[in-house]
């Protein structure tokens, strides 16, 4: 699957406030691959982190907004932090804001173009974001969660409204949880959220299916040392989803979830979207992903990414940013090479982390080059 020839996506400036370890720090960019290199803990992670909050959700670390004020910033953990950029996008250049409202409601604003927006999900349908970090190499060993949340972003890149879909579906399915704890009895309390968690809830589950779909076949396609691999899910209403309408699938589950309300009061977990695993598939091992080495789990993770950009890139025209935090140690020289030249050609700027810049060597004059060093960019 070859990435359609699509004006390019990228950063070309990002200013920080009181973010993490920056007081106030902006870097220039063009469009091509950013590599960052650096000691540990000079604060590489830390301008990925700002990227990643330019597109919705919590960013590549999942922390709260009070965790990310620099240490030292005035108003202390109910300060404020800022991240600013221009954005290139298909439609022209882009200005976006964001940042954490200071006070103890640890609220996020988000600006677009100077206007303020209500929801941070509409930051997808301007810009969209992947990544891969240290913190995610045993992904496939690990709870089913971390998998799951790894998979809903690819299915953002795909579907911006499915960021609102999944936060209805898990709204109500809280809600619910809470009346059955409470030992409450309103029929009609349950009938309406249960109707929710259905109509969300079927609509969730068909787009990761449609997504699981194309992204195995991009991987099935795709040629070089990055291995093939087969996307799987393993959940109740996409099973469903495998022969029924998504009527009936709809029908199904509610009364599956009017059905299971004693059982639950009771203690027994719920089915859902909430309890989608992630299965993935290594051709070449013919193992499951869990089952390969590390060395190939990472392998099998990039993969996966970069066939994500290139779905995304054909199914919306727009390619997502990838950010690779430390990516290039764990990769032999002929993968690194293979990986440098697919960012290449995706056109989605990507940015790299690393303490050894001469892993990076091979991009030549395709990247640019920055050091994080004393708290700064050079």
């Amino acid at each position: 699957m070859s990435v359609p020839l699509l004006p390019p996506v990228g950063v070309t400036r990002l200013t920080m406030t009181d973010f993490r370890s920056y007081a106030q720090a902006r870097l220039e960019t063009d469009l091509r691959p950013v590599v960052l290199t650096g000691p540990n803990g000079s604060g590489k992670t830390n301008l990925l982190e700002a990227v990643s909050f330019l597109a919705p959700g919590r960013g590549l670390r999942r922390s709260r907004l009070h965790e990310v004020v620099r240490h030292g910033a005035p108003g202390g953990v109910q300060g404020a932090w800022a991240v600013a950029a221009r954005v290139q996008t298909p439609s022209g250049e882009v200005a976006i804001g964001t940042g954490r409202d200071p006070g103890p409601s640890d609220r996020r604003i988000v600006h677009i173009n100077g206007e303020a927006v209500r929801v941070q999900a509409e930051l997808g349908a301007v810009v969209s974001a992947i990544w891969l970090t240290p913190a995610m190499d045993r992904l496939f060993v690990e709870a089913s969660s971390g998998r799951r949340r790894f998979f809903d972003r690819l299915v953002f890149g795909l579907y911006p409204d499915h960021a609102s879909r999944l936060s209805a579906y898990d709204g109500a399915w809280r809600q619910r949880n809470k009346l059955l704890k409470d030992g409450v009895r309103e029929r009609a309390w349950f009938e309406g959220l249960e109707e929710a968690m259905a109509e969300h809830g079927v609509a969730v589950a068909a787009a990761r299916r449609d997504v699981a779909a194309r992204l195995s076949r991009a991987l099935e396609q795709a040629t070089g040392p990055f291995p093939s691999a087969e996307i799987g899910l393993d959940g109740f209403v996409e099973r469903l989803l495998e022969d029924h309408t998504a009527l009936e699938a709809e029908e199904t589950y509610r009364r599956l979830l009017a059905d299971h309300r004693p059982r639950e009061a009771a203690g027994a977990p719920g089915e859902g979207p909430h309890r989608t695993d992630l299965v993935v598939h290594h051709h070449g091992k013919g193992l499951p992903a869990a089952q390969c080495s590390t060395g190939e789990q990472k392998a099998v993770l990039i993969a996966i990414l970069l066939a994500q950009a290139r779905v995304q890139a054909l199914h919306r025209g727009m390619a997502p940013l990838l950010l690779l935090d430390e990516v290039a140690a764990h990769l032999d020289a002929q993968r690194r090479d293979a990986l440098y030249d697919a960012l290449c050609g995706l056109g989605a700027q990507a940015w790299l982390t690393g303490t050894d810049r001469s892993l990076f060597e091979s991009f030549g004059a395709r990247a640019q080059f920055f050091e994080v060093r004393d708290g700064g960019l050079h």
